[in-house]
């Protein structure tokens, strides 16, 4: 007691309120120092009957005590628990003021009794409870610690975790609680609780754990229901996404190129992605989850009613809670069954909105298809592609698109997240940000893309090869089409239909067009580009960066690559592009566009100079003679001067310390510009204007020592990236040795190379920036 009262070995009667400081003080000192009282029940009952009024205490800290005294190993839990219920009903009132109300920084002065609760060390005494089966042997049934008691530790301490700083911390550095949370899992009665108690705690934990080490992890998934399951994915989604580094610093590829020579062994998220994996049926019913039908909505007052159900309902405990009253109430068996049709019969249907069970189904969908969408980013991609066809996703998707995923009244006009960033979002928006996503990831760079069609599409593709007497693409060709959309439309036209009902600065149409570029990406494919553009996507596109007055840079980048895509190598795509742009107003109206941010719009010049190139090769072609003569656009890449320019441009925007996935592509683009005239053997030509540049800008060597600089870094970066060195191949039609070996040209130490940069840099100018990539 000296320890934390002072010198004086006691206190006594009216002596106390003169003890050598504060109570609080010096408890909270002691948690810190771990020197003093352990726990608030080792002060005298006495004192803190008398300290309670002053201080506010509402009984709390002589309710742990009774807690602590009627909770030793064999002693009669239904007395602890009743000490329990009490404490918690003070708690509850805190938590949910938390939940309804705008939620703020925990704070003692907003919290007081839920801090006290954790001063006094009832956080630690309900862990201590909670984990006591593991630690001794219970002889009777009084003092077992029973499913009610267990939802009862946890809904106290999930309420510390939202209204106590420092509570949430202090739990997840406990690894040998965390791993005995799943345990409790296995119970139906208390998977709520717990499920929603461990993603509090592995939000904030600094290390990520081992899925491996959940004891019995495959049986632990496998004993879930389907709500269970969706449930479950919220906590997986954190143990299976790398990490977000906060700093943009960090997004550097000069620094995620040192991160990865310290990381070369696979990240924790990448094992745990394929600890899942090895689960037996996993992904399987992850596809039923996302695909399952739900019950549809009616009546013209559907999004207000949702609205004002989610303005409360922002926590996903308060839902999950009522559902499971209602389901209670239904006497719903364990026995899982995919059709909500029994909720309808719940007594507590006139107190639970359809639209509520709609979010109820949308908000799990959403983790559901985030859990896909990370695996199918991963190191498994294929093997997840491969599962994800078998299971039928995408046709799932499709007969759910216009009941459920894309309803006509939802508008967007949020700020477009990173996949790792927190938002905000309804559950609604996030549905749909989320399964276009699955789209992108799911298209991009991957055969199975043909999948996202139906069978009569799929023949038209065979029919545009046929007219245009070109060979089918082999992917096709393999195409299995027992596994491809049904319906009259597959789900890559549905997209394109919502596409162009999209308002302007919708956030939506840079997440569609993603979608949609990402099914143009690769080698290019002529079947695919008439398919599109026989659908009005190039006039919609155009109409969007001209006419709309869209201003959002996202949305406008979005269009710009997937416009390149589109038009690349594609004759009729330019002829088309010319018949919209059909006056000089609409012209300066898109380069104004296009030079307001090259980051942005970088690959549609690089598009448009590589088919300029391959179009200039065709001159026996009589219709490609006659676009050429008449393209504006192509009429103005064919001037060497504006070649120039935006070459000038690309090179000065970035340099090594700057180059991060987003812009990288700007170097990549001058490359192309710089490999096309070296075929033509006017590289010198080139290289001399960019020195001209420089001298005009009384600026001699800032150009090339930052263009020199930037491809050694360009050799370091794609020399050991298999992924990215074929992305550059397909996408351009250049062989990846040519990049490779026009850049060691350029590179070149001998001065009297005319190709050599190091030709065109005079010697006090020279390599300004020597040690810009040492380590």
């Amino acid at each position: 007691m000296a320890t934390l009262l002072g010198s004086e070995s006691s206190c006594t009667g009216g002596n106390r309120r003169i003890c050598n400081g504060s109570i609080v003080t010096k408890f909270t000192a002691s948690k810190i120092t771990g020197q003093g009282f352990s726990r608030g029940t080792e002060l005298p009952g006495g004192l803190l009957q008398e300290r309670d009024k002053r201080a506010k205490w509402y009984g709390i800290p002589t309710l742990l005590q009774r807690l602590y005294e009627s909770s030793h190993p064999n002693s009669d839990l239904s007395n602890a628990h009743r000490f329990l219920k009490v404490l918690s009903s003070q708690l509850s009132v805190e938590a949910m003021s938390f939940v309804t109300e705008d939620r703020k920084t925990a704070q003692e002065s907003s919290f007081p009794n839920t801090y006290t609760f954790d001063l006094f060390g009832g956080v630690h005494l309900l862990v201590e409870i909670l984990m006591r089966p593991t630690l001794t042997v219970q002889t009777t049934n009084n003092n077992t610690v029973n499913d009610d008691l267990v939802k009862d530790c946890l809904s106290v301490l999930y309420n510390c975790c939202i209204c106590t700083e420092g509570v949430t911390k202090s739990l997840a550095a406990r690894d040998d609680f965390v791993l005995f949370l799943f345990t409790l899992m296995t119970n139906k009665k208390t998977f709520l609780q717990t499920a929603t108690l461990i993603e509090d705690i592995l939000g904030v934990k600094k290390e990520m754990i081992h899925l491996e080490g959940i004891p019995n992890l495959s049986g632990l998934v496998q004993s879930f229901d389907q709500q269970q399951l969706a449930n479950f994915c919220r906590i997986l989604s954190v143990t299976i996404s790398e990490p977000d580094v906060g700093n943009d610093d960090k997004h550097t590829l000069l620094a995620k190129n040192a991160q990865q020579k310290c990381n070369a062994s696979p990240s924790r998220a990448e094992v745990n992605q394929v600890t899942l994996l090895n689960i037996p049926g996993f992904i399987e019913r992850l596809c039923k989850l996302a695909t399952r039908k739900v019950s549809e909505a009616t009546g013209a007052n559907f999004l207000q009613e949702l609205e004002e159900w989610y303005t409360w309902l922002d926590n996903a405990l308060v839902l999950d809670a009522l559902m499971q009253m209602a389901n209670e109430e239904a006497e719903q068996s364990s026995t899982e069954s995919s059709d909500e049709s029994s909720l309808a019969t719940s007594p507590l249907r006139h107190r639970l909105p359809q639209s509520m069970k709609i979010v109820h189904e949308i908000m799990y969908k959403v983790e559901v298809l985030y859990v896909l969408c990370v695996l199918l980013m991963g190191r498994q991609r294929n093997q997840v592609h491969k599962m994800l066809a078998e299971f039928r996703l995408i046709p799932g998707l499709n007969n759910l698109f216009d009941k459920l995923i894309w309803r006509k009244y939802t508008t967007s006009n949020h700020v477009v997240h990173d996949q790792n960033e927190n938002c905000d979002c309804s559950p609604e928006i996030s549905f749909k940000i989320q399964f276009l996503r699955l789209l992108q990831s799911f298209s991009d760079h991957h055969e199975n893309k043909y999948l996202l069609l139906n069978s009569q599409e799929l023949n038209e593709l065979s029919a545009i090869s046929m007219k245009a007497n070109i060979p089918e693409v082999e992917a096709l060709v393999n195409t299995d089409r027992s596994l491809v959309c049904d319906g009259k439309k597959g789900l890559l036209t549905r997209l394109l239909t919502v596409m162009k009902r999209e308002p302007p600065d919708s956030s939506f149409r840079f997440w569609q067009a993603r979608a949609v570029e990402s099914f143009l990406r690769g080698a290019t494919s002529y079947a695919d580009q008439m398919f599109l553009l026989k659908r009005g996507l190039l006039e919609h596109i155009l109409f969007c960066i001209i006419d709309s007055g869209c201003t959002s840079r996202d949305v406008l980048q979005s269009y710009f690559d997937l416009l390149g895509e589109l038009m690349k190598f594609n004759i009729d795509a330019f002829k088309r592009f010319n018949k919209y742009v059909n006056t000089p107003k609409k012209f300066q109206t898109f380069l104004t566009q296009i030079n307001s941010s090259l980051v942005d719009s970088n690959m549609l010049v690089r598009c448009i100079v590589l088919s300029l190139d391959r179009f200039e090769n065709l001159t026996e072609d009589v219709k490609v003679v006659e676009v050429l003569s008449e393209c504006c656009l192509l009429s103005y890449m064919a001037k060497v001067e504006n070649r120039l320019s935006f070459l000038f441009r690309l090179i000065n925007i970035i340099n090594v310390q700057t180059l991060t996935q987003e812009n990288v592509s700007c170097l990549n683009t001058s490359l192309v510009v710089l490999m096309l005239a070296r075929r033509k053997a006017k590289l010198p030509f080139y290289l001399n204007a960019l020195r001209e540049k420089e001298y005009a800008e009384k600026y001699p060597g800032f150009l090339l020592n930052n263009f020199h600089n930037l491809l050694r870094f360009w050799q370091r970066h794609y020399l050991n990236k298999d992924k990215d060195s074929t992305c550059l191949e397909n996408s351009s039609c250049i062989p990846f040795s040519y990049w490779k070996e026009t850049v060691s040209v350029l590179l070149g130490s001998d001065r009297t190379s005319l190709c050599a940069i190091a030709s065109y840099i005079d010697e006090p100018f020279m390599d300004l920036d020597r040690d810009v990539l040492e380590d």
